[in-house]
């Protein structure tokens, strides 16, 4: 089973891939950060890597040019994701020898048409190294049953592919259990990024911009809970003229946002969020 490195600090885009190349029976190792990649790459060694430019502690030039470098790795592609494709980023993108440069936003097949040329490409290519390095290693005729146990592999792989995204949690209906509540409007859930992830309801024209303002306003109470030493937040309620919204966090990189017309409903809400609450951090 081939396997890809997702690297992107946002965890709309890397479950938007994750579960793309999974339909494909890809595994799929994620990373939100530099330093997480490089970790992976030692570790996993992947068969592609497909990284974000813009990254918070290093940028997607710099962990190209570190797979590029590499003693044994520098044969893995390596496909930058930027949401500009202008010649500057195209020159520092063929001067780390990245393999292709793909604008934000993309469609899904686009992606995996991508993906699966570069993995075909790869299978065809005869690799010199590890065909001489098997029988060094295998000096023994007794290691040789190993191979057979190799093959099953795969097999025993599948499950723990599915098992991460195969507690059967259909995110848009935890979304819709809430948002059918009455006096509810929408539910939504953001990622850390105030990127959209999915929502239920009637969807706002700006709900996207609401989400990113959202994200701002959760990160600066965050600040205020450390100041005060009073723990991670949990949730926030604004109310105006026309309702209240509810911002909820969901684990460490999301937040789920309800908007409610009926104030009066909102004792209600923050019980059945609170219930579905495992469900959706499972989700995420």
């Amino acid at each position: 089973m081939p396997k890809v490195l997702v690297v992107d600090d946002s965890l709309s885009v890397r479950k938007v891939v994750q579960r793309a190349l999974e339909s494909r029976r890809i595994e799929v190792l994620s990373a939100a950060s530099g330093t997480e990649a490089l970790e992976q790459i030692g570790r996993e060694a992947p068969d592609l890597i497909v990284c974000d430019v813009i990254m918070p502690d290093m940028d997607g030039y710099q962990i190209c040019d570190f797979v590029k470098k590499h003693p044994t790795l520098s044969h893995t592609p390596v496909l930058l994701i930027s949401g500009i494709v202008n010649g500057t980023v195209l020159e520092r993108a063929a001067k780390v020898r990245s393999d292709d440069v793909m604008r934000k936003p993309f469609a899904a097949e686009e992606l995996l048409q991508r993906i699966e040329s570069f993995l075909n490409a790869q299978s065809r290519t005869p690799s010199a190294s590890p065909l001489p390095a098997a029988p060094a290693t295998v000096t023994a005729p007794v290691e040789r049953p190993a191979a057979p146990v190799e093959r099953p592999a795969p097999v025993v792989d599948r499950p723990v592919v599915l098992e991460s995204a195969a507690p059967s949690v259909d995110l848009k209906a935890l979304l819709e259990g809430v948002a059918q509540l009455p006096g509810v409007s929408l539910t939504a859930l953001i990622d850390r990024e105030g990127a959209l992830m999915e929502a239920a309801g009637g969807l706002l024209p700006e709900a996207a911009l609401a989400g990113a303002l959202a994200t701002c306003l959760v990160d600066s109470t965050v600040g205020v809970g450390q100041a005060l030493a009073q723990g991670r937040l949990q949730s926030v309620i604004l109310e105006y003229d026309a309702g209240v919204v509810l911002l909820n966090a969901v684990g460490e990189g999301a937040m789920l946002a309800v908007v409610l017309g009926d104030p009066a409903v909102l004792g209600k809400v923050r019980y059945h969020v609170k219930k579905a609450l495992p469900d959706l951090v499972r989700a995420v």
